[in-house]
């Protein structure tokens, strides 16, 4: 059994990689662009049956040098939303994109693909419904327009393959710390705490007070778990989001990053009051560069998600960055400072 990876020396592509084997799958064909060169360390110790650069990988594929592939999970992708070369950024997420998907439909291959709560932007309702899409930048929209190729040219027609997309909303998790200043809050606040013994977070804004702006944060594990269930279910297409349906504070991310790191060094847990009272956790004045650009509040709508039969509960902010940050303070050769 062929399983293709693209990105799968990025963070949630390696996650998957990771996942095939833990199912014993090692017949792996891993495709990225090793720019950074030290994304390899995400496939170190993983198997895979071999590696492709993705400017080779689509001319291989189409001429079925890969034999019978029992899935493609598209997670290959530019993900910094700061990009401003929008022809760079619609080729290699958008073009690309169709490209692969046109080649799984012909080969009848299930394509799972990696789309973004971006597509929202300033929507304040995160439901899988194009009234809702309002994109604020060119990833965002990428992700969006690949979105509705797949809405009009396959899920409103007989396909001949399972096609699926998932709104990634604020994943963490290991495998991670090539990303740079994308990297997720958690990780950044994990190294803000061991340099300087505090974490930074943005003041009130938004009618929010300090450190009280929400997002939906999914750990990477849960991300994965949801993907390998639909390719489970060949029979389920669609496009879903990818969260875990709860808003949590800013707060919560640091208390529970600060907290794990001191249950690790024998040290007792705080509240809230008494990490800000201690300076633990330091609020600094909204930047003037993000007003009327930052999003105060994201929250997956899992109704469609349910309905297509996963039910597992997802990991709460608590107990996923309690894993992490776990895995961090035992895994150093996966460390890299934050950009």
């Amino acid at each position: 059994m062929t399983y293709i990876v693209t990105g799968a020396a990025g963070f949630i592509g390696s996650n998957l990689v990771e996942a095939l084997n833990k199912r014993g799958i090692k017949d792996v064909i891993a495709v990225d662009e090793l720019k950074p060169a030290d994304k390899y360390r995400n496939l170190a110790d993983l198997e895979i049956a071999d590696y492709l650069d993705k400017s080779e990988f689509i001319e291989a594929f189409a001429k079925g040098k890969f034999g019978k592939v029992e899935a493609v999970f598209h997670e290959g992708a530019c993900s910094d939303t700061m990009e401003t070369d929008g022809k760079y950024m619609m080729a290699n997420n958008y073009r690309y994109s169709i490209e692969l998907l046109d080649i799984c439909t012909e080969q009848k291959v299930p394509y799972l693909y990696a789309s973004s709560a971006a597509t929202y932007g300033g929507s304040d309702v995160f439901k899988e419904s194009r009234e809702f899409e309002k994109p604020l930048n060119v990833y965002g929209y990428s992700k969006f327009l690949f979105d509705q190729v797949v809405r009009q040219r396959f899920l409103q027609k007989k396909t001949t393959a399972q096609v699926v997309g998932f709104r990634y909303f604020n994943v963490y998790g290991p495998r991670e710390s090539h990303k740079g200043r994308m990297a997720s809050v958690a990780f950044h606040h994990y190294h803000q705490f061991l340099e300087t013994q505090a974490v930074k977070l943005f003041g009130e804004y938004g009618g929010y007070a300090p450190g009280e702006q929400k997002r939906d944060f999914v750990s990477v594990e849960d991300v994965v778990k949801v993907n390998l269930f639909f390719q489970d279910h060949p029979e389920k297409s669609g496009i879903f989001n990818l969260g875990t349906g709860r808003a949590q504070p800013f707060n919560d991310v640091a208390r529970s990053v600060i907290n794990s790191l001191r249950s690790i060094e024998g040290e007792s847990e705080l509240p809230l009051s008494e990490l800000v009272d201690e300076r633990l956790i330091e609020y600094v004045a909204f930047p003037e560069a993000l007003r009327g650009k930052y999003q105060s509040f994201t929250q997956a709508d899992l109704t469609h998600l349910r309905a297509a039969g996963y039910q597992d509960d997802f990991l709460t902010v608590e107990q996923g960055v309690k894993k992490y940050m776990t895995w961090l303070s035992e895994n150093s050769d996966f460390l890299a400072q934050p950009l």
